[in-house]
């Protein structure tokens, strides 16, 4: 089924110009707020009229400088309202002036990205309470990691694939961003109904030049939100194991910053590891020879495709979407929440001459340049939605439109 999904989507995969999508996510930040940005500029440039809806409460000023210029190839706006994160009483709010907005735009596909995202873009053709389009569009679901992340057994996870199931049979395609999404949403939730080929996520051909570590730069470097699931405590005590000659720089902000310099601290490691601020990556790679991500879990994570395509020697743990971008060199994978593990990946990418580590990264950035760009994203992406347009009978009059 999997399979036949990713061959329908390629057959489908030309331009749909003229065709109307609505992008709806929560957190303008992070991987699935790139993710959407990439998309929706290249589905413009492919002759599609975008929109986006997003929340209002988080991103900040980057959220709205983005946004800003995004605004330009959005030919159906930007929206932003006041989405929570978990589960709360005013989702039906905003899920009504979604559905409000969907009426208005009256748009073929309605994309919903995210746990909340997915809620907001579907929850209306589940309940017949909420205003209804003229016609109704076809409703997808890229999960993002997501309500992926609890346990099934956990409060929160019964709540989160309970929705998953209701909403399931409103659904007419999920394009995952990896096929360890695609498993997990079977095995956890159910086999998707919809179509769901794995369309990952992608680069621009200018991600692809080297970043060369800056004078003075750390042997590693960790990149990302400073918070225990990013498994930044797993990376200071693996650290702490290797020899107190190497230094170690922590790139990033987050809720559990001050927990991750205190065990700095209790470590001994103050004099050996630098704390620097959130910058754009490629900055932030310069700041270290080798890129250490001791994820705890993630889904297809941006930084390992950015760092991999700046020919960045990467040492990372087993989690998600990370062997796919890995591939042949997947077995260097550690296993997660393991330092020891973790600190002996990290020692032996460290050993290796620089000869070796350099024809590495070459290897790898090759791999991910043929399978990890923008471009074939966007195409899986339509090719995705006609798909799902030609399959489903009370579509197939937009789809032939198109």
């Amino acid at each position: 089924m999997a399979a036949a999904d990713e061959q329908d989507a390629r057959e489908h995969a030309a331009a749909l110009p003229g065709l109307r999508v609505l992008h709806v996510m929560r957190a303008p930040v992070g991987g699935l707020f790139r993710h959407v940005a990439d998309l929706t500029r290249a589905q413009a440039a492919s002759g599609c009229h975008v929109g986006v809806v997003a929340d209002s409460l988080t991103g900040g000023e980057d959220a709205a400088r983005i946004l800003g210029g995004l605004s330009p190839h959005l030919a159906l706006g930007v929206t932003r309202l006041p989405m929570r994160r978990l589960p709360h009483p005013d989702d039906l709010r905003i899920a009504w002036r979604v559905a409000a907005l969907v009426r208005e735009l009256q748009p073929h596909i309605i994309h919903g990205h995210g746990a909340k995202g997915g809620l907001y873009a579907r929850l209306p053709a589940v309940l017949p309470i909420f205003p209804q389009p003229a016609s109704a569009p076809a409703r997808v679901y890229t999960p993002h990691g997501g309500s992926l992340h609890f346990r099934p057994d956990s409060p929160l996870g019964r709540i989160f694939f309970t929705a998953e199931l209701i909403m399931g049979r409103v659904t007419d395609l999920m394009p995952f961003e990896s096929d360890y999404a695609r498993r997990r949403f079977s095995e956890t939730v159910e086999p998707p109904r919809a179509l769901a080929p794995v369309v990952h996520n992608g680069l621009s051909p200018q991600e692809f030049a080297p970043v060369a570590p800056a004078p003075g730069a750390a042997d590693f470097v960790f990149i990302g939100e400073m918070r225990v699931a990013k498994g930044v405590e797993d990376l200071l005590h693996a650290f702490a194991a290797l020899p107190g000659d190497l230094r170690l720089a922590l790139a990033g902000s987050g809720l559990d910053e001050a927990q991750f310099r205190t065990l700095a601290h209790e470590l001994g490691l103050a004099d050996r590891v630098a704390f620097h601020p959130r910058t754009p990556t490629r900055e932030a790679l310069a700041h270290g020879k080798i890129l250490v991500v001791p994820s705890r879990a993630e889904s297809l994570p941006y930084i390992v495709l950015e760092a991999i395509a700046a020919k960045t020697p990467v040492v990372s743990t087993r989690v998600g979407g990370i062997p796919e971008i890995f591939g042949s060199q997947a077995a260097r994978l550690a296993p997660p929440r393991d330092p020891a593990a973790l600190a002996a990946a990290m020692r032996a990418m460290h050993d290796m001459s620089p000869q070796a580590r350099m024809a590495l990264a070459e290897e790898m950035a090759d791999f991910v340049k043929t399978r990890f760009t923008i471009d074939r994203m966007n195409e899986g992406v339509l090719g995705g939605y006609r798909a799902a347009l030609s399959r489903t009978p009370r579509l197939a009059a937009a789809g032939s439109a198109h």
